[in-house]
């Protein structure tokens, strides 16, 4: 899984690029983690477009991501969601803590 991240003022974004799934999470969730600890952001947005596959890992990373924006008083926004990811998302309710486009 590849990862770009860009922080523009407050708003962190992370383009992601290729599979996420159990491999693909596990190094996305370190650098998640440290963007966000260099950023310390207000917005997370998460930029699923190149997204080729996701199965729950996707989950993990969405909730790991609004946890830790919680912390921070600040919000997720989940951009470019593909139709199968939606239905992964929305099936598991996180929709209901963070914005899905």
């Amino acid at each position: 899984m590849e990862v770009i991240a860009m922080c523009r003022e407050r708003t962190l974004e992370l383009k992601l690029r290729g599979e996420l799934d159990h491999h693909g999470a596990c190094g996305l969730l370190t650098k998640l983690e440290r963007e966000i600890e260099s950023a310390l952001p207000s917005e997370l947005v998460m930029d699923f477009r190149g997204v080729t596959f996701m199965d729950s890992a996707g989950i993990a990373v969405a909730l790991r991501g609004w946890q830790r924006m919680r912390e921070l008083g600040g919000s997720v926004v989940l951009r470019g969601v593909s139709a199968q990811a939606r239905k992964v998302l929305e099936t598991a309710g996180v929709g209901r803590m963070m914005t899905i486009e």
